[in-house]
């Protein structure tokens, strides 16, 4: 089992590399498969957040993780 430190640098590489600006959370599991748990993901997730790492992004119907630099851009392209 990794621990939060190994979770957050998978989160934020994995982030930078998607495709996607902004993901849901299930997509992180993806990523760990079954060895890591989800609480453990959405822990260091949040914690990102409040490091202003990553930024909630919302469609208005749901929530979602982005990379601020990333958001902003698809933010201003209007996407």
């Amino acid at each position: 089992m990794a621990d939060t430190a190994e979770i957050k640098d998978t989160i934020i590489a994995k982030m930078t590399e998607a495709r996607k600006p902004a993901l849901y959370l299930k997509d992180m599991h993806k990523w760990f498969g079954d060895d890591v748990k989800p609480r453990a993901i959405k822990n260091a997730a949040n914690d990102l957040v409040k490091e202003s790492k990553l930024m909630f992004w919302s469609s208005g119907s749901s929530t979602m993780y982005a990379l601020p630099d990333r958001a902003k851009d698809e933010d201003k392209r209007g996407v």
